[in-house]
């Protein structure tokens, strides 16, 4: 048996998977470790007065692809107008 160095035993004796993939938000690719282009962008939830709610956040991870493009601005307010947080912002103009 070949021994990873990708993997720790957790308390009940099991080998765990250290790395976990993320997925694009704009495409649905899965960004590879070596995507050293990639971000991950958290943004704040917030209540009716505009207040940051504590632990509340709302995730976006935009692959190097997708930056390269220049394509990160424009599916950022796609995802956040999907999802509430942007009102009457993005529309299809191709």
């Amino acid at each position: 048996m070949k021994k990873s160095i990708n993997t720790y035993v957790d308390p009940l004796f099991r080998h765990v998977e250290l790395y976990v993939p993320r997925k694009c938000s704009a495409s649905n690719r899965i960004i590879k470790a070596k995507d050293h282009a990639s971000v991950q962008i958290n943004i704040a939830n917030v209540d009716e007065e505009g207040r940051a709610i504590a632990g509340s956040n709302t995730t976006y991870a935009l692959s190097g692809y997708i930056r390269a493009r220049g394509e990160a601005d424009d599916s950022l307010n796609r995802l956040a107008q999907q999802d509430g947080l942007l009102k009457n912002v993005w529309s299809y103009s191709r």
